[in-house]
């Protein structure tokens, strides 16, 4: 089945951009996914279990950088396609 999934992190500090950018090309790293982002978010797509593996992944790594202050936010919807949704 396949899954696309949105995500957005929000450092809430100044100097955020090379925050931002570390977390996209973390994420991009991980093979069997298309990534689209964008200035909101970043779409996720591919199979269920290696999408919810790499949110996963995202999700610790966010955690794990306790002295940032941030809000991470994500949703899922499952699709047919495996390309991200076209912003038609």
């Amino acid at each position: 089945m396949k899954l696309t999934a949105e995500m957005s992190l929000y450092p809430l500090q100044e100097n955020y951009i090379p925050i931002i950018r570390a977390f996209i090309e973390d994420a991009a790293k991980k093979s069997g996914v298309t990534l689209v982002s964008n200035a909101m978010s970043t779409q996720v797509c591919g199979d269920w279990a290696t999408v919810i593996e790499l949110v996963d992944q995202c999700l610790r790594a966010s955690t794990e950088q306790k002295f940032l202050k941030k809000a991470f936010l994500f949703w899922a919807r499952w699709a047919v396609r495996a390309d991200p949704v076209s912003k038609a």
